[in-house]
C-alpha cells in the first residue's frame, strides 16, 4: 500500500478554491498524505462543460458572497467582506503566470499562489494582469526571478501548458472548482467537486479530523 495523494485544481478567480487551497495547505489533516495544486483556466472549464458562472444566474451570486464567508469564518480562512474589486475578473493572465512559477520555480508555488490569494481575497487588491503581479511575485519570488517568470507567462510553452491541464481537469470531470482528485492508499482514485465535500476527501483517504468542533468540520458532517 502506498501513500494516499491529493491533486486540487485552483483558479484564483474562485473564492471557494481559495478556501479548499488554504485549509488542504494549512490544517494538519493534510500533513499525512501528498499534496500537489494545479493551476487551471476556469473559463475553459466552463465554456468546455457549458456551465454557466454562478454570478449569471438568478439569486446565486448573492448566495456566492454570503456562503464564501461563512466557510471563510468556520474555518479561519482571511477573507474580506466585499469581494475583490471588478469580481469576476478574466484571470487568464495571473493562470499563465502561475503555471511559469508551477514550470520553472516549482518549490515556490504554493507559497506563491497563497499570497496572490491572499493579496485578492483578503487585501482586495487587483491581481489580474501582468502588471499588477509584478510586485507581488517579487516579494515571493526576488525580483530577477520574477521578471523571469513573468516574461514566460507570455510564452507559447506556457499558454499550452495551462490548456493542458484545463483540458486534465476536464478529463478528470470538473465542471467547476474546486476540483479534488483523490488517490487511496489502495491506488484506487475518486473525485470531489465543491469545498463542502472537503469531509469526504478526508474519509476517503483515511485521514483523521481533528476531534470536535474544530476549525468548523462540525459543519461539514
Amino acid at each position: 500500500m502506498g501513500k494516499p495523494s491529493l491533486k486540487l485544481y485552483i483558479d484564483v478567480v474562485s473564492p471557494f478554491a481559495y478556501i479548499a487551497f488554504h485549509v488542504v495547505r494549512t490544517s494538519p489533516v493534510f500533513t499525512t498524505c501528498d499534496v500537489t495544486f494545479v493551476p487551471v483556466f476556469l473559463g475553459g472549464i466552463m465554456k468546455g462543460t457549458g456551465n454557466t458562472p454562478p454570478i449569471q444566474i438568478r439569486n446565486k451570486g448573492e448566495w456566492v458572497g454570503r456562503e464564501r464567508l461563512r466557510w471563510a469564518r468556520l474555518f479561519n480562512v482571511p477573507m474580506a467582506e466585499e469581494m475583490p474589486p471588478g469580481f469576476p475578473r478574466n484571470t487568464v493572465q495571473v493562470q499563465r503566470a502561475l503555471t511559469a512559477v508551477a514550470l520553472l520555480k516549482p518549490e515556490k508555488l504554493t507559497e506563491t499562489i497563497a499570497t496572490v490569494y491572499h493579496m485578492s481575497f483578503a487585501e482586495r487588491q487587483e491581481i489580474h494582469t501582468l502588471d499588477l503581479l509584478g510586485p507581488i511575485f517579487s516579494n515571493v519570488l526576488g525580483e530577477s526571478q520574477a521578471k523571469e517568470i513573468l516574461k514566460k507567462a507570455t510564452s507559447d510553452e506556457v499558454k499550452n501548458l495551462l490548456s493542458t491541464k484545463t483540458d486534465e481537469a476536464l478529463a478528470e470531470g470538473a465542471f467547476g472548482l474546486p476540483w479534488f482528485v483523490a488517490t487511496n492508499a489502495k491506488g484506487e482514485k475518486e473525485c470531489y467537486w465543491g469545498f463542502d465535500h472537503i469531509a469526504q476527501v478526508t474519509d476517503y483517504l483515511s485521514l483523521e479530523r481533528p476531534k470536535g468542533d474544530v476549525g468548523g468540520w462540525r459543519a461539514l458532517l
